[in-house]
This record gives structure tokens, sequence and C-alpha cells, in this order.
């Protein structure tokens, strides 16, 4: 395992190395960012990850700080896995040059609504990288299911690399795994496990229901009244384009909630 720590080395270490499949991450690694890597290893010759806490897209700088991080453990799990590159460059070494990311109107929706400039410095942090290591293959997961849709519609215009989506891994409640689920306390972590497991079971009954708006007012409302959760947005939209739907079929159910301050989102 070759450990990158600028674009010097990237270039060195890529140079004449194909079909690189690529995992983006911001470090504290879970069994998520695990599949995606194993993923890449079975479908590429050369699997490189990336560990950058991207700046621009908190839009809360103490979230940015307070981002959990353990490095050594990162590397140890990365090394285990026989991951070929490891690259972890500075914020100068990313950004330097400027770059203007805009969203289109109809995209600021969900979490773009109440995240303003995340989703920008998603996008810009994902080109930059793009650029440079060149990738075949960039393997991301459903559970930013917004970030996975505007990342590939930005990128397919302007890249030959392939965003492969790989499915949401949850734990045995039904929650999704997240970096964030490290700073919930035993008794706000079993909440989050009742909220997943209550929205899958809910999604089975929308199958055979048609009043389905009313349905979500009054699961909302349900949500909303577990112990410190207040919930951001809990809409139906269509897999494809992101439009709202009536319809269950080829959509998914979003949600973002707070337990205390904590932000979590998923989608089902």
């Amino acid at each position: 395992m070759k450990i990158l720590l600028n674009k010097i080395d990237l270039n060195e270490a890529l140079f004449g190395v194909s079909n690189i499949g690529f995992v983006p991450t911001m470090g504290s690694l879970h069994q998520g960012h695990i599949s995606l890597i194993k993923y890449s290893k079975k479908q590429c010759k050369k699997t490189i990850v990336s560990i950058f806490i991207n700046p621009t897209q908190f839009n809360n700088k103490k979230d940015y700080i307070k981002y959990p991080k353990n490095m050594k453990k990162d590397l140890s799990i990365l090394k285990k896995l026989k991951v070929d590159f490891v690259f972890l460059p500075n914020k100068n070494d990313i950004y330097d040059f400027k770059q203007k990311i805009k969203i289109a109107k109809k995209d600021k929706i969900l979490c773009a609504k109440y995240r303003k400039g995340h989703f920008e410095g998603v996008i810009d942090v994902m080109d930059r990288f793009v650029k440079i290591i060149k990738p075949k293959k960039i393997f991301m997961g459903e559970k930013d299911f917004q970030q996975l849709y505007l990342v590939r519609n930005y990128l397919n215009k302007k890249s030959t690399s392939k965003i492969i989506s790989c499915k949401t891994i949850r734990d045995n409640h039904g929650l999704a795994l997240s970096s964030r689920n490290l700073h919930l306390k035993n008794k706000e972590l079993n909440v989050a496990k009742l909220i997943s497991k209550n929205l899958i079971s809910f999604k089975k009954i929308l199958n055979k229901k048609r009043n389905v708006d009313k349905l979500i007012k009054f699961k909302k409302k349900e949500i909303n009244n577990f112990k410190n959760v207040k919930i951001e947005y809990l809409e139906i939209r269509n897999k494809f384009n992101l439009r709202k739907s009536t319809n269950i079929k080829n959509s998914k159910i979003f949600i973002a909630y707070y337990i205390r301050k904590i932000r979590l989102i998923d989608n089902f």
C-alpha cells in the first residue's frame, strides 16, 4: 500500500496505470466504505482511496471541526484490505485554483434546500479529484442518494469516469452506517435504529396504499414525537429525477432529521 501525500506523489504513482477504481472518503471508515473498496478491487486493476475532510461542503464550521477523525485506524483498515494507493492531500494541494460550481434551481431540494453550498462543495472537490486521478470507475454509496445523483449528472458531462452506485450498508436494525453515528449516545443510537426500522416497514405499507401524501404527513408527526427528534424533511421522490411523487413505485422515501444536534439522513 502506497501512501500519497500530494499531487506530485500521486502523478508519479499513477503514471502508466490504467483501470483505476476510486473510492472517495472523509475517513472514519466503516463497513459501508469497506464494501465500496472491496467492490472496486473486484472490478478494477488498481484501487485508490482518498481521505480528505473537504471544508467547502460544510455549511456549519463546527460540524467541520468536530468531524470524527481516526487516521491510524483508517490506515490499518486500508492496509488489511490491501488497497493499492491511499491519497492524503492537504487543502492547498486540492484547492490550488478557483472555480465556481452552480446547482440548478430545480435541484435545490432535500439537503440542498437546507444545507446552503453543501453540494456545490461536494461537486467541486469530486471534479478536482477526478481531474487529477482520472479513474475508470468511481464507487459511491446510495445512502447519500442526492449527492450520488448530482455528482453523477455533473461528471457525466465532463468526464469519462463512470460512477458505480453501491447499496447502503445497514446494521441488523436497518440503520444506515455513517460516520455521524459516532456522535450519538447509546440511547440516541437506539432511537435512530427505531426510526430506520419504522420507515422500512412504512415503505412496504405504501406499496398497497393510495393516499400517500396523507400517510407521509401522519408519519412525519409520528417520528417527530420520538424523544429529542426533529424532522427536517420527509418526502417521496422519484429515484431517477428526484421529482416529488405520490407513487412509491420507482421512488424512495427521503428523510433528514436531528437527534438533539446530530443531523442524520437516509433513503429507503
